[in-house]
Order: structure tokens, then sequence, then C-alpha cells
């Protein structure tokens, strides 16, 4: 700094010194109220305004948010309960066929026993038919025989009474 620039300073000092308390400090202070109510009415009041409505976006957003994930919850737990039931009333329908499917398969397998033992029966029959049939014809045969064999031992005028 130069000596000029010290000594005009120091010279200004000492008239006003810092602050000048005449007619312009009234004129700051009416300026600076003015600028403030300006910028409140230019900048903090649209900036204010924007806040609150972000605010109040955001708790609605929020509230419904939460309100959605509850309904979410409830409904998760009625399709748990739902699905259980449905499982349950599935596993029974399975039990209840395969009971029915055992008793089918009990039924026809003792109607099968039955028709076999009818079958058995039925062929004993037959067997014992045809034995009394081949009996009746082996007797018919052994007296025919018989009879030929005394006729040629005996003579046939003997066998005949």
């Amino acid at each position: 700094m130069h000596w000029t620039t010290i000594v005009l300073a120091t010279e200004t000092a000492q008239e006003g010194g810092l602050f000048a308390f005449d007619a312009t400090l009234p004129l700051m202070a009416l300026q600076f109220v003015i600028l403030v109510a300006i910028l409140n009415a230019v900048f903090y009041k649209p900036l204010s305004k924007a806040l609150d409505e972000r605010d109040d976006y955001i708790r609605t957003t929020d509230r419904s948010a939460r309100e959605r994930l509850s309904k979410a919850k409830q409904l998760a737990e009625q399709y748990d309960k739902e699905l259980a039931s449905t499982r349950k009333q599935a596993q029974e329908t399975i039990a209840a066929a395969r009971e029915d499917a055992r008793q089918i398969a009990n039924g026809q397998i003792a109607e099968a026993q039955q028709e076999a033992i009818r079958a058995k029966e039925k062929a004993a029959a037959e067997i014992e038919q045809q034995k009394q049939a081949a009996m009746a014809e082996l007797e018919q045969q052994v007296d025919v025989l018989s009879r030929q064999i005394l006729e040629k031992l005996l003579g046939s005028e003997l066998v005949k009474s």
C-alpha cells in the first residue's frame, strides 16, 4: 500500500468515522426493509409454499403407502388362510378318493375271487359230471365185456339168463 491510501483512509475515518449517522442510515434501513419485503414476497413465500406442498405430498403419499401396505398384509394373510384351507380340502379329497379307490379295488378283488370260486365250482361240477358219465360208460363197457367174456367161457346159452 502507498502512503497516500493510508492517509486518505485515516482522513475519512476521522471525518465521519466508520458509520455516518446522517440521512443515509435511515435510507439504508428503509432499503433493507424493502429488500426483505421483496425477498419475502418473491422468494420466501413461494419457497415456503412449495416446501409445504411437498411436505403435504410426502405425508399423503406416506399415509397412502402405509394403508396400501396394511391392506397388502391383510390380503396376504387372507390368501395364506385360503391357501391353507384349499390345501386341507385337497388333501381330504385325495384321501377320500384313495379310500374310494381302495374300496372299489377291494370290491373288484372280492368279486373276482367270487367269480373264480364259482368258476372253480362249475369246473368241479363239470368234472364230476364227466366223471359220472365216464364211470357210467365204463360200467356199461365192463358189463358188455363181462358178458362177452362169460359167453366165451360159458357159452352163449347159459349167460342169457
